[in-house]
């Protein structure tokens, strides 16, 4: 009985290794994506940690190149066939894989720096655990429990990975205005960055940075309003608060508010 039972389970391997196999090859987009993202994860952490990779600056700017691979894919996904048009281009704009091919691009030029590719590793992690999921179902419900673990452990924590990937997107803004000063990034950079940050703010597909923008005005005039807050603060706090609303594009309306409106 032992020996059948090992066979039965041989075939069984074989059959998951085959099903995967045939998964990857009808799914060779999804698969390539599911790459580059945790190609990203690794260089990103030889990036951190050299001894992974042997040169950190060299790790560094793989993430941002691995990032906009995979945001070039997801973006031929999502668009569709070409047409030289002002409707097809402001459609790319508003796909969020545009934006952050765009990220890639704007600092692919700039000093490495940890807090720039944060954003970019947090959507790779959300996203290639949920590919990863599907991979290891190929295989059988019960292969790589550890991994499954893990996924499960990110899968509970995808609300807040997103609302800090927002909060890295939105400290990055003053960031660079910061590296122009020290000579580290060009001047086009905290612009161009802009741009990017107004198409994150107004996101169809996720509203995450426009909800850490409201959270993070709240906290602000809290304790702008604070008791204990000297006037000169007070008054800078709002200062910068009016200057930062007013730069803020307008809120987009959801298309079935549209219709209501219409109506």
């Amino acid at each position: 009985m032992s020996d059948q039972q090992r066979d039965q389970q041989s075939q069984q391997r074989q059959t998951g290794f085959a099903a995967l196999k045939e998964h990857v090859l009808a799914n060779k987009l999804e698969t390539t994506q599911w790459v580059s993202r945790v190609l990203t994860i690794y260089f990103a952490l030889g990036y951190v940690l050299p001894f992974l990779y042997g040169n950190s600056v060299n790790a560094y700017y793989k993430v941002l190149m691995a990032n906009a691979a995979t945001s070039a894919i997801r973006l031929h996904q999502r668009l569709p066939p070409f047409k030289l048009s002002r409707d097809y281009l402001q459609q790319t704009m508003l796909e969020d894989s545009f934006h952050y091919l765009l990220f890639s691009l704007i600092f692919l030029y700039v000093y490495p720096m940890l807090a720039i590719i944060l954003p970019v590793v947090l959507f790779s992690v959300l996203h290639s655990t949920s590919y990863s999921l599907t991979l290891l179902d190929t295989l059988g419900q019960n292969s790589w429990w550890g991994a499954r673990l893990l996924i499960s452990v990110v899968e509970f924590q995808t609300r807040n990975i997103l609302r800090f990937a927002a909060f890295c997107e939105i400290i990055i803004m003053p960031l660079t205005v910061l590296l122009v000063f020290l000579g580290k990034a060009g001047i086009m950079t905290p612009l161009v960055y802009y741009q990017f940050l107004v198409m994150r703010y107004s996101s169809r597909r996720n509203p995450y940075t426009r909800n850490v923008f409201y959270e993070l005005r709240l906290v602000a005039d809290n304790f702008a309003n604070g008791l204990g807050t000297p006037p000169v603060v007070r008054k800078a706090l709002h200062a910068s608060i009016g200057f930062i609303s007013r730069l803020a594009p307008p809120t987009p309306v959801p298309p079935q508010q549209q219709q209501q409106q219409q109506q």
